[in-house]
């Protein structure tokens, strides 16, 4: 049994010269190892020793090259798993701020435009085209007036109301079928966007085949959004500018979340009210600018070739040129809207819970 430190040595059979180490529990007597007296400090180190134990400062000066002096993971990296990362591609962390959103814009628009654009001309710019160059040619506009300058009493053309009404079916049918399309594109390009920001591939016929699977369900959706703020500016401008915005993450939501959309688009843009509401005016702001541009040239080219330019081959190659000319400079708004917006739902989440890029993928499908 150790002795008790508090019994007198002589109690214990140990005399004030015993050794400390045949001292049990009691403290040593002397100076601690390694002290030299005649310096007054301590004395040299063991040969070899060196501090810190990793072989110097900073890691990797050492003999053992770059091994960080604290053990854990590098500065900076989060397991795949852990659902927060504040080097995401896509995913902008909170606080980051508005260059981190554009940033992250970039670059998907970085990793994915050889997907994107050949996506977005076949879903977005040439339907368009189509639609406009087929509306053009039943027009009939240019038959009302021929028909009213030839009466010296001006009334409504005969055939007002079966042209009117075939203009009107055309408009509205050709809308619908190009929302459809538009559909097929704007899932396809999603997930295109968030497969390579996760370091996954993406190509196209795999993009078009996810887009073609999702589109019905978007389409429906984008059909009574686009029917509510249509209601809103209706009413007036305001309600209508209001809906729009706060229904503006109500796509994304749909593809990622197929739970409520309209719901979890408006809690997100009343939660996060400046946020959102910059990010989006940014992407519309875009959009604005490069359709008031190309509507001008449109309407600035297309009366050149006269008022009815279908009628004769030369003429309507020429306004044809003119339209896909301009539906194809409209691609920048395509672009700007999809990774616009999706990048901007992705900063929303990351404000509810932690997520990351390969969350995200793993929701899609």
């Amino acid at each position: 049994m150790p002795s008790d430190p508090t019994v007198p040595y002589g109690s214990s059979g140990l005399t004030p010269e015993t050794p400390s180490e045949l001292r049990p529990g009691v403290p040593p007597v002397g100076p601690p190892p390694g002290w030299d007296p005649a310096q007054g400090a301590w004395g040299a180190p063991p040969p070899g020793w060196t501090f810190p134990p990793t072989g110097g400062y900073p890691p990797g000066s050492g003999p053992y090259g770059a091994v960080p002096w604290y053990p854990g993971s590098p500065v900076g990296w989060y397991p795949p798993d852990y659902g927060f990362d504040p080097n995401d591609p896509l995913v902008t962390p909170r606080g980051a701020g508005l260059a981190g959103w554009f940033n992250r814009c970039l670059g998907a628009l970085r990793r994915s435009w050889r997907q994107l654009v050949p996506i977005m001309l076949l879903t977005q710019v040439l339907p368009a085209a189509v639609l406009a160059v087929i509306a053009l040619g039943l027009d009939p506009t240019s038959r009302w007036e021929a028909q009213v300058g030839a009466d010296p009493n001006p009334v409504l053309p005969d055939t007002f109301g079966v042209d009117l009404a075939g203009l009107l079916a055309v408009g509205i049918g050709g809308s619908l079928l190009l929302g459809l399309v538009q559909a097929i594109g704007w899932a396809a390009g999603s997930w295109v966007i968030t497969q390579q920001a996760s370091g996954q591939p993406g190509n196209l016929e795999s993009a078009l085949r996810y887009g073609v699977r999702r589109a019905l369900g978007l389409w429906g959706w984008t059909l009574l959004i686009s029917l509510i703020a249509g209601v809103g500016f209706c009413c007036c401008v305001l309600p209508g500018i209001y809906l729009t915005f706060a229904l503006s993450m109500a796509g994304p939501v749909y593809l990622f979340e197929r739970r409520d959309p309209i719901g979890r688009s408006f809690r997100m843009f009343h939660d996060r009210l400046g946020l959102l509401l910059g990010r989006v005016a940014l992407v519309a702001l875009a959009v604005i600018v490069v359709n008031v541009i190309t509507g001008a040239l449109e309407g600035a080219g297309t009366p050149l070739f006269g008022t009815d330019p279908l009628r004769s081959p030369g003429t309507a190659a020429g306004v044809v040129a003119v339209i896909g000319v301009t539906a194809v400079l409209a691609l920048p708004a395509h672009l700007a809207q999809m990774i616009g917006l999706l990048v901007t739902y992705a900063e929303q989440r990351a404000h509810e819970a932690p997520v990351n890029t390969a969350g995200l993928a793993a929701e899609l499908g």
